[in-house]
């Protein structure tokens, strides 16, 4: 039975449903869990630190395919871990950029996957900030130094403030430690709003950063469905679900196989706008009709 090795950034407890969607792209190309295939778990539980170690024991294990998710750092602690070994990622940002392959059409090497757009979506994010609340000019944004997408999401999102008018505040945060100093400082400085930054150790930590968020009724946004769901205001981004599926898909086409190199990176079809209402109203906040009349899921 071949053994697919599923290393990722996140913590299995908020990532089960995003393991579902990817069982489900291997059902459909042929391959059922604990049937005819077998699924090796690695965890980093939003520690980059952990990644290399975990890509190199999957590696000693002689799997035969890995599934490398929750970001660029999963990618590439399995690229450096093996040259032969197929691995399919599912990441956020450019994978050229990245140098996971060398172009998207034809990637090359053992590596293919799925491109989520996560931080290209930024600018978008404080466009649909500046909607909910058009008389706001100071923006709180919230980014661990840690994380490698950190530096270019920040990148776009002061692009995107100079071209709406906006001034951020920006904190940090790399530990559960630094979340309510951070908060603290939003509030000093009486930020209108908060972006969020998109990455595995915020992912792995939202219902704190949600908790903090209504405790200083902070209109917050945020990139994945999964926090606007659990109590969040507002998150725009694609659809990771879908991701995670067509990644199981190209997973179940590896072991079928496919090379790597001969399968184009698939990129998003389906962005998410998810409003959550009851936090609108605990907030004091009424969504603008034009706003809601896009959204694509409505939480009363």
């Amino acid at each position: 039975m071949p053994v697919i090795g599923f290393l990722s950034m996140e913590s299995p407890g908020q990532f089960m449903h995003i393991v579902n969607a990817f069982r489900r792209g291997l059902s459909g190309a042929g391959y059922v869990e604990h049937r005819n295939v077998g699924i090796d778990y690695s965890w980093a539980e939003g520690r980059f630190d952990r990644l290399p170690a975990l890509a190199a024991e999957l590696v000693s294990r002689q799997v035969t395919v890995i599934a490398a998710t929750g970001g660029p750092q999963s990618a590439r602690a399995a690229k450096a871990a093996s040259a032969t070994i197929p691995i399919v990622f599912v990441v956020g940002s450019d994978p050229v950029r990245e140098g996971l392959v060398t172009s998207l059409n034809r990637p090359g090497g053992n590596l293919t996957g799925v491109m989520l757009f996560i931080e290209e979506l930024v600018a978008k994010r404080l466009e649909l900030l500046r909607e909910l609340i058009p008389q706001a000019r100071m923006i709180g944004v919230l980014f661990n130094p840690n994380s490698p997408t950190a530096e270019h999401q920040m990148s776009e999102a002061q692009g995107a403030a100079r071209t709406l008018g906006l001034e951020l505040h920006v904190v940090r945060a790399s530990s559960e430690l630094d979340f309510e100093p951070a908060f603290a400082a939003l509030v000093r400085q009486r930020v209108a709003a908060l972006l969020v930054e998109t990455s595995p150790f915020f992912n792995s930590r939202r219902e704190p950063l949600i908790a903090l968020a209504a405790r200083h009724a902070l209109p917050t946004i945020y990139g994945l469905r999964e926090y606007a769901v659990d109590g969040g205001l507002v998150s725009y981004g694609t659809s990771r679900s879908e991701g995670y599926r067509q990644a199981g898909i190209y997973v179940g086409r590896v072991l079928k196989g496919e090379k790597p190199a001969d399968l184009p990176i698939l990129q998003p079809t389906k962005f998410e706008l998810v409003i959550n209402l009851k936090t609108a109203k605990v907030l004091g906040l009424e969504i603008p009709q034009t706003v809601l009349a896009r959204a694509d899921e409505v939480i009363e």
